[in-house]
């Protein structure tokens, strides 16, 4: 009885160190491609092509004249898509102590 217990007392050790050995892992393969990513679509580059999509697809909507429900939806989506990288720029320049921080653990 006595060694059925030291037994699940030493696995559950076991697993503990397992288990935080693995969580303590930092530098995954993915975070460096994603970093990048995220700094080139969230940079001044990023934030003038969004104005000027914007500007563009916004012109296009409402002096297009009768374009077909194909390219009305593909502007809807180069809007939408503007709309986003611009208040992601927006965010950062009005909370720049908060934007990009991530969470908070």
């Amino acid at each position: 009885m006595k060694k059925q217990v030291l037994l699940i007392l030493g696995l559950n050790l076991l697993a503990l160190l397992a288990a935080t050995s693995a969580f303590a892992a930092t530098g995954l393969p993915w975070e460096a491609p994603i970093t990048t990513l995220r700094t080139s679509l969230t940079g001044p580059v990023a934030f003038g092509v969004a104005i000027i999509a914007i500007m563009i697809t916004g012109a296009m909507l409402i002096w297009g004249g009768e374009i077909n429900e194909f390219a009305k939806r593909g502007s809807y989506i180069v809007i939408v898509i503007g709309l986003l990288v611009a208040a992601q720029n927006a965010f950062t320049i009005f909370f720049p102590g908060i934007a990009g921080a991530g969470a908070i653990i």
